[in-house]
């Protein structure tokens, strides 16, 4: 049974048992939002949409109904994810965090299925980087260099081709810093770049070619992959309903994360806190990253 419906330029999500606007802007994977009293807009290429809280429903006014029900990943039901998550063995066996608790607090989460090529540049602008910093640049990048949308008063995020008239001092300009020159060589990367390779192929394929990218690490790479490269897996979409996304991006909130619930040993290895979470996790590694990094951030701070 759908969550919503949609009429003329709106989508109306009835059901909030899987969907709050908090949860899914507020934990790290995108940056072009803004935060209006109680209600969000969020800018995505292109297209705008302004998401309004109710107390009992969600209406999103958008540019492009059928872009935002993709955008909002909102034919997948999270329940089924979530009921798996709390059914995963390291759970079960957990007496350290509590899943149930967990989803609780956070049962609106969502992964967004963003624009790859935004992705990326959004991405390697974020390495090293704090949120109002990187939200900064990226609104300088879209006023310099994107199309003006007159009606509803926004920069639209630039193709590819309006990014190739900036040199490497315009991004220095516009505050990118040292992440100026990997901007300028990884948009003549991307003229030719097969997405469709990155979706399609093994994970750990993919990974690997996105880190031919200039400006693009380990962290950047799993980012990329989980916010706006869910593997369109037959197997995966028939068995469970949603995409397989088995990677599992690593900074400092996710260190916590392992070293207070999965071992008793501390460790700053990110390769190896990568494949043990992964191994457990596998496809469903991108949900628990996500549910995992917003509820250490803001629910579980003992260790700071």
């Amino acid at each position: 049974m759908k969550q919503y419906i949609t009429e003329d330029n709106k989508i109306i999500i009835n059901s909030l048992n899987d969907f709050n606007i908090e949860h899914i802007l507020e934990c790290g994977q995108v940056f072009r939002y803004e935060k209006i009293n109680d209600n969000y807009v969020v800018y995505s290429k292109n297209e705008r949409a302004e998401i309004k809280n109710f107390e009992d429903k969600v209406i999103i006014e958008c540019t492009n109904v059928e872009y935002f029900i993709n955008y909002f990943d909102l034919e997948t039901d999270y329940s089924t994810i979530k009921s798996n998550l709390i059914r995963n063995s390291f759970f079960q066996n957990n007496k350290k965090i509590n899943i149930t608790d967990v989803l609780n607090k956070i049962y609106g989460m969502r992964i967004l299925k963003q624009d790859s090529f935004e992705a990326i540049i959004s991405f390697i602008i974020s390495a090293n980087n704090n949120i109002k910093r990187i939200q900064l640049i990226i609104n300088r990048i879209c006023q310099k260099f994107g199309k003006y949308n007159a009606k509803y008063n926004y920069y639209e995020f630039p193709t590819i081709e309006e990014l190739e008239m900036a040199t490497v001092d315009d991004f220095r300009l516009l505050g990118a810093g040292y992440r100026a020159e990997y901007l300028y060589k990884v948009i003549r990367q991307l003229k030719n770049f097969d997405y469709d390779f990155i979706k399609n192929s093994k994970t750990e394929e993919s990974v690997k070619k996105l880190l031919n990218l200039s400006g693009v690490g380990p962290k950047v790479a799993d980012c990329v992959m989980l916010f706006s490269m869910g593997k369109t897996d037959a197997e995966c979409i028939l068995l469970y309903g949603f995409y397989k996304l088995d990677v599992f991006p690593v900074d400092t909130w996710i260190k916590k994360v392992y070293n207070s619930y999965f071992t008793d040993k501390t460790s700053e290895n990110v390769v190896e806190i990568r494949k043990k979470l992964v191994d457990n996790f596998k496809e469903l590694s991108g949900y628990a990253q996500q549910y995992l990094f917003y509820y250490k951030r803001n629910f579980d701070k003992d260790d700071i």
